[in-house]
């Protein structure tokens, strides 16, 4: 391979930039570099693919090299740029960056080894932390005691010094840094952690940090999965002793990240998308096509994939003038025998909600789904999510929630009525928005539910956690021959298919945008609804005697959320008396199995506060 000049290798790269065509025959960089001018933008984003094709030799050496390639390729930009507009690509000068994406082999971390250092990689993984914004200086300028102002560009974390001042006559060997004139950049650190379905058996998940500079900071979120492409480092390990050792950290500098479609701001609903989610709601018959669409492996639960299709919607949260709040989120909780697929339920309603996480109880403490305080290795405090406020605006399902320790468990406590989460640890105090639905799944506390003991005997549950829940469901496995067979044919059918019996109305894929479109809607009540859960609301406080624990208004508050709810998964701005009546069933059918006093036999809802009339 002839050895190519820097001067010809910026040549070659502005004339992709210049003539590259797309399939359709468009110049792709001649409109993207007109795009920057229009945005305001100073990266242009560089597909590896593109490079591939038109040149495969510097496609290569961009990977080998990235660090000399990329600087040509920064001077090709800068050219191609002044071409399109002179005036822009002269005020951005200093700042212009190269991007690049798709990288064709992508690695897992725990490939990165010594042979990838100083080369251009692409791994995928999940962001676990991520740093605030932090100024680092690109260039330096020092001020020496004449006044001369000296400037160095740095690299590394040490600020270097000029050893003597750039005025050949002044003799000057003291300087101070003049922070006016030196050249910051914004800086932030994120945690990149392999992905869990990439683990290898009995492995723990490796992480790396990656620092990023310029305006990809801030691009991905903790929770967030990623795809980066960055080069590979070895940065020095300090002792305090010894100075630098033997032993280097490896690190990724990212050159460009890319979210993977968990955000729901950044997947877009096209145009024809939308004209069909809503010609899906205008069939009739559509709320029961949604219901069937939901969890289609299990078979049966209308009711209960009712209330879940309800939760991952949600109804829109309320701002009073004077900053009060008025919760819009549904919670459930399903109690059940073994082997009632409750766990399978509670994995889709995570998968399917444009936020979700599926957490399990016995291995999640009360700082782990709420909030931490971590000292970082220089010291610092530093706030860390936990699982609901990850999850916030989206759902957090938590499996076996009858395991976890009672402290644990009661950290959920103001999460679920006032929808935050408040810290006060280490210096630092904070309240974080966790606007969070929680569908939760429990065992009874003798393995299978008693059918003669009410419910708050029956969970090892407090009552005011118990309280918080809009719906309660009890899943019991009742032998009856023509639904275990049924039952036993959808299981075995499923297992000779590998697919569904019966394929869902609604895919997967378009239901969850069909659920984001709808969580856009702010429906409002209407008067006819509103005589009708009044009604139902003053007929249940009337039932029993004055000892008797009714409906509470936090019953009356469910009815409201889950009757708009439905409105919002019907498209409608409106709560009409069809969407209140559907409520009402709802709490009705809750009521019949949940809210019965098993030694009088009537609805009485003390037994949710533990202290039924008789």
């Amino acid at each position: 391979m002839s050895i190519i000049t820097p001067a010809k290798l910026t040549e070659a790269l502005e004339s992709f930039l210049k003539t590259f065509k797309d399939k359709s025959g468009k110049l792709k960089y001649r409109a993207r570099l007109s795009q920057m001018v229009s945005i305001g933008s100073k990266s242009l984003v560089v597909d590896f693919e593109d490079l591939l094709m038109h040149n495969l030799d510097v496609a290569n050496r961009l990977r080998n090299e990235p660090d000399d390639i990329i600087q040509c390729f920064i001077k090709a930009t800068y050219e191609a740029l002044r071409a399109e507009n002179p005036d822009y690509a002269e005020r951005i000068r200093k700042d212009i960056q190269v991007r690049i994406r798709n990288l064709t082999d992508k690695l897992s971390l725990r490939q990165i080894t010594t042979e990838h250092l100083d080369k251009l990689v692409s791994v995928n993984g999940m962001v676990v932390r991520a740093s605030e914004l932090k100024p680092l200086a690109l260039e330096a300028a020092f001020r020496c005691t004449k006044g001369h102002i000296t400037k160095i560009p740095q690299s590394g974390i040490i600020l270097m010094k000029p050893s003597r001042c750039s005025e050949t006559s002044c003799k000057s060997i003291k300087f101070e840094l003049d922070m006016k004139s030196t050249f910051f950049i914004d800086y932030q650190i994120i945690r990149l952690q392999e992905l869990p379905e990439e683990l290898p058996p009995g492995q723990l998940p490796q992480a790396f940090d990656v620092s990023l500079q310029g305006d990809v900071v801030n691009t991905a979120r903790p929770g967030d999965r990623v795809v980066l492409t960055g080069i590979v480092r070895a940065e020095a390990e300090y002792s305090q002793v010894a100075g630098k050792l033997r032993i280097f950290r490896s690190r990724i500098e990212g050159n460009y990240v890319e979210v993977l479609g968990k955000e729901p701001e950044l997947i877009q609903i096209t145009k024809e998308e939308e004209e069909l989610i809503h010609s899906i709601a205008s069939q009739p018959g559509a709320y029961e096509r949604l219901i069937e669409s939901v969890s289609p492996a299990i078979h049966g639960y209308e009711t209960q994939k009712e209330s879940m299709l309800l939760l991952v919607t949600g109804s829109p949260q309320r701002v009073m003038p004077d900053g009060t709040t008025i919760r819009g989120d549904v919670n459930v909780l399903l109690v059940g025998d073994p082997g009632t697929a409750k766990s399978e339920l509670l994995k889709y309603s995570a998968r399917i909600a444009p936020r979700g996480l599926y957490t399990s109880g016995r291995g999640s403490t009360a700082a782990g789904l709420t909030a931490a305080v971590v000292r970082e290795r220089t010291g610092m405090m530093m706030l860390e999510a936990g699982a609901v406020v990850l999850a916030d605006q989206g759902v957090a399902a938590i499996d076996e929630f009858d395991k976890m320790r009672t402290e644990d468990r009661n950290a959920l406590h103001e999460m679920m009525e006032q929808q935050t989460v408040s810290v006060a640890k280490g210096g630092i105090v904070a309240t974080l928005n966790a606007r969070t639905s929680i569908l939760a799944a429990s065992n009874p506390i003798l393995g299978k539910y008693d059918p003669y003991r009410n419910i708050a005997d029956n969970l090892n549950l407090p009552i005011p956690l118990l309280t918080r829940f809009d719906l309660i469901f009890v899943l019991r496995d009742i032998p009856d021959r023509a639904k275990d067979e049924l039952l036993a044919r959808h299981v075995l059918e499923l297992h000779r298919k590998g697919e569904y019996v019966t394929a869902p109305p609604i895919d997967f894929n378009l239901l969850r945008k069909y659920i984001m479109y709808a969580k856009k809607i702010q429906p409002i009540l209407t008067k006819e609804a509103e005589e009708k859960i009044l009604e139902y609301y003053l007929e249940m406080r009337k039932i029993g005697s004055e000892f008797m624990i009714t409906v509470t208004p936090r019953q009356l508050e469910s009815l409201i959320r889950l009757a708009t709810a439905r409105a919002r998964i019907m498209l409608r701005d409106k709560v009409t008396e069809e969407d209140a009546i559907r409520a009402i069933s709802l709490m009705r059918r809750m009521l019949e199995t949940v809210g019965v006093d098993v030694k009088t036999g009537k609805i009485d809802l003390g037994v949710l506060h533990g202290r039924p009339l008789s």
